[in-house]
């Protein structure tokens, strides 16, 4: 079961043209989930500032077939070509989200050190939006500044919202969710199990094998990453 990440600069047209024409299993061949958004920067402001420009996609597929069949046949695959894209395969997962394999496993530790790709994933509860926000913006301007962090985003349209984050190994992601350094991460946990912000959510720990393309003329994850991380 492999997932896709796709996050593109396009015109402000195409951006609404993607959003309100987005990836569907009933439509795609193989697809078994996706999720689409405006993608917007990390930090500590209160409220999203989401690009017009700037649109992200995640997407749960059945095989590798049916991803390159996307890529070949689909026009809001053709329309965020010229971004950055990322096929994962999932080491561990906490939650539950539609189309994830509910095998892979649930445990914190995994046999491979990086490099990572995390996303979140979240159906907002619409009545708790001001304090998911609230909270998010504590943990995402702690995560702006974590040590060994290569690249993030959020994007999302509610009430689906998701982050992406890009990490060298075991040891920076794990200081970053689970150290002493990061209260405000691990306050956003205790404050999410305490009164769920979501419908249903899912925080998923991927070792990416296949990277290509470049945001602004730069890939976040450079493809000889897959072997070496080195971040161009």
């Amino acid at each position: 079961m492999p997932v896709s990440v796709h996050i593109a600069d396009v015109s402000v047209p195409t951006a609404a043209r993607l959003l309100a024409r987005r990836p569907r299993p009933a439509k795609v061949p193989g697809l078994r989930e996706a999720g689409m958004g405006l993608a917007s920067p990390l930090g500590p402001a209160l409220l999203p500032r989401p690009s017009p420009h700037r649109v992200g996609l995640v997407a749960f597929w059945d095989d590798d077939a049916s991803i390159d069949r996307f890529l070949a046949q689909s026009p809001a695959a053709a329309a965020l070509a010229d971004g950055f894209r990322a096929r994962l395969r999932p080491l561990r997962a906490h939650g539950t989200w539609p189309g994830l394999d509910p095998d892979v496993p649930s445990g914190r530790a995994v046999d491979e050190d990086g490099p990572f790709i995390v996303l979140t994933l979240g159906r907002l509860k619409l009545r708790e939006s001001l304090r998911f926000f609230r909270t998010s913006a504590a943990a995402e301007g702690g995560l702006r500044d974590a040590d060994g962090l290569v690249w993030a985003t959020g994007f999302g349209l509610p009430p689906f919202v998701a982050t992406c984050s890009l990490w060298p190994d075991t040891r920076s992601l794990t200081a970053y969710a689970y150290g002493r350094g990061s209260p405000a991460h691990a306050n956003a946990i205790a404050e999410g199990e305490r009164q769920a912000f979501h419908k249903q959510q899912a925080f998923i720990r991927f070792a990416p094998y296949d990277v290509a393309g470049s945001l602004e003329g730069t890939n976040p994850l450079a493809a000889e990453a897959v072997a070496g991380f080195t971040a161009a």
